[in-house]
This record gives structure tokens, C-alpha cells and sequence, in this order.
């Protein structure tokens, strides 16, 4: 899956969140449906995270904070992506890749 695409068009037609403090308010509301990290994402962070909410999918990426905010269309870096709506993306198909 081109994941740089499935943002582009997450972002156009559902509704993604941009933001460590974001994901975390989505996660505890039950609005988040998954989570993208970057591959520099503080692991501290990802860890807090996963332990907290653990149904959850949480998915890290190859791609580095900056590369995340440009493959979704942001003129700035993006360390954590939350998909609360994948609108016509597949998104929602990524798979939980922390061990």
C-alpha cells in the first residue's frame, strides 16, 4: 500500500488529526480508529500509548516526521497521524506493526 497516497486522499475525503496531544485526546474519547507514527516517533511516547489503548491499531511508518508531513500534504513535520474518519482511503486495512 502507497500510504503517502492513502493520506492525500484521507485527507480530502475523511478526517485525519495531526499531533501527539491530538492522538492521545482522540484515543481517549474512542474517536480514533488508528494511529501512524512515524519511524523517529519517541518510543516513550509509542509505548505510553499502546499500553493505554491497547484495541487500538497502531501502525509505524518507514517514513521520518518530515517525510510524514509531506506525503499528507503538510508544511510541517507530522510525528502521529490519527484517522478518525478513512473517508475513501484504505487506511483503516494497516496493520499494528509494534512488537
Amino acid at each position: 500500500m502507497d500510504i503517502s497516497r492513502q493520506l492525500k486522499l484521507a485527507s480530502t475525503t475523511g478526517k485525519l488529526l495531526f499531533g501527539q496531544r491530538q492522538a492521545v485526546d482522540a484515543c481517549a474519547k474512542g474517536d480514533a480508529k488508528c494511529v501512524i507514527l512515524a519511524a523517529n516517533c519517541p518510543q516513550e511516547y509509542v509505548d505510553e500509548l499502546s499500553a493505554k489503548h491497547p484495541g487500538i491499531t497502531i501502525h509505524r511508518t518507514v517514513m521520518v516526521n518530515r517525510d510524514l508531513g509531506v506525503a499528507s500534504g503538510k508544511p510541517f513535520s507530522v510525528s502521529t497521524i490519527t484517522v478518525v474518519d478513512a473517508g475513501d482511503s484504505e487506511l483503516l486495512t494497516l496493520s499494528g506493526n509494534l512488537a
